[in-house]
């Protein structure tokens, strides 16, 4: 499937909208975050790649010693160049994914019959996960098995019991409903009835395409479009568990998870292997974006996620979505529990990117020469001390 054409067009800070009233040092937190994975991948790849450049800027941040919102300001825009993102593709669109809290059991019982499953052994990838948003007809993963590759069972198929007596279960949940909704969101946090807590996180997929049930529903006419929510759709669902159940087989795909240990267990991870941030990860597509760049969010009618009336805002591209397609498609990552999933579930909001990209590499020389003595965000810092 051919992607759009996309130019990357230089812009000021000046045109970026809120620019001056953003938390810059909370979108450099964020973007820290991903500097491990660019300058561990960055070894790989020729110095005039963008993960190289993105890496040069990681370690520019890494020289700033009293992190402040002014030193954090001039950071970006010393290290980037924001650029508009010009096509002819779909207007930009936003919608927000989050980390349901949801109890469990280790073992079937009562209530808690409903399987989550690790990765299976045969399951192979076929693309990149990070590129499985650029196959939206096409197998992503698939079954290794003596005579070749086979596609994996779809989501009717593994329900109905594809998977049983294989070992694959890591626990149970109580409601078919919200596993289904985890397996959209890609990651879950789950309070056992023996008082402890896990962090599963998306282990890979089964393949198939993602098919959008609540679209499916519109299309059907059993679902009125102007009052779609996330919130809605749940209710409706379980307002018929046979119905219900008919319904999200439309969506073929199936997630695998794994249970986060340690230091990993602090925080649902994105594509990028890191922590999420709340409101500042984003999940893009990686046929235009690298993982790990800055991207201003620019979105007047995304409301009910600020207190200031608009959502303007510099974020960082650390996470992927089967749904995710398209230059200025995006999904907001909101936090954890109830309170992130409401905002996530009415989050469809028209909005512009503009991608902040690196500077040439000799910009830091050339900054050199105009002031010897410090760089801007150095310059800052002594002004503060």
């Amino acid at each position: 499937m051919p992607v759009p054409k996309v130019t990357f067009e230089p812009a000021s800070f000046a045109d970026l909208p809120g620019w001056n009233n953003d938390d810059h040092l909370a979108a450099l937190k964020t973007f820290l975050m991903s500097c491990g994975k660019l300058m561990k991948a960055a070894k790989a790849e020729a110095p005039e790649s963008r993960t190289a450049a993105l890496a040069r800027a990681c370690r520019a941040a890494a020289a700033i010693k009293k992190p402040t919102r002014a030193a954090a300001r001039a950071f970006f825009e010393a290290q980037f160049v924001p650029h508009r993102v010009v096509h002819a593709g779909n207007r930009g669109f936003l919608t927000g994914y989050y980390e349901p809290v949801l109890k469990g059991s280790r073992k079937p019982h009562g209530r808690f019959q409903t399987p989550v499953y690790r990765r299976p052994p045969d399951l192979v990838n076929v693309v990149a996960e990070t590129q499985r948003a650029s196959l939206p007809d096409g197998l992503t993963h698939m079954r290794k098995t003596a005579n070749g590759l086979k596609p994996y069972p779809t989501r009717a198929e593994i329900e109905k019991g594809a998977l049983k007596g294989k070992g694959l279960e890591i626990l149970y949940l109580a409601d078919p409903v919200d596993t289904f909704f985890m397996h959209i969101q890609g990651s879950g946090r789950i309070q056992l009835t023996d008082g402890t807590t896990v962090r599963l996180n998306y282990d890979g997929k089964n393949g198939r395409p993602y098919t959008s049930i609540g679209r499916y529903l519109i299309e059907k006419g059993l679902f009125p479009a102007d009052r779609m929510s996330l919130q809605a759709l749940r209710k409706w669902l379980r307002a018929d568990r046979a119905r219900g159940q008919k319904v999200m087989w439309q969506n073929a795909s199936f997630i695998f998870f794994r249970e986060l240990k340690g230091h990993a267990a602090k925080g649902p991870l994105g594509a990028q292997a890191v922590p999420l941030t709340p409101g500042r990860s984003l999940a893009v597509d990686t046929a235009y974006y690298t993982l790990g760049t800055p991207i201003y969010v620019a979105a007047p009618s995304l409301k009910h996620a600020t207190k200031s009336g608009g959502f303007n805002r510099l974020m960082v591209a650390q996470d992927v979505g089967s749904a995710i397609k398209g230059p200025e498609r995006g999904d907001i990552y909101f936090g954890s529990g109830d309170k992130a999933g409401r905002l996530a579930g009415i989050t469809k909001n028209a909005g512009r990117f503009f991608a902040l990209l690196p500077r040439p590499e000799q910009n830091e020389a050339q900054l050199r020469q105009r002031s010897p003595q410090r760089l801007p965000w150095q310059k800052i810092e002594k002004a503060e001390r």
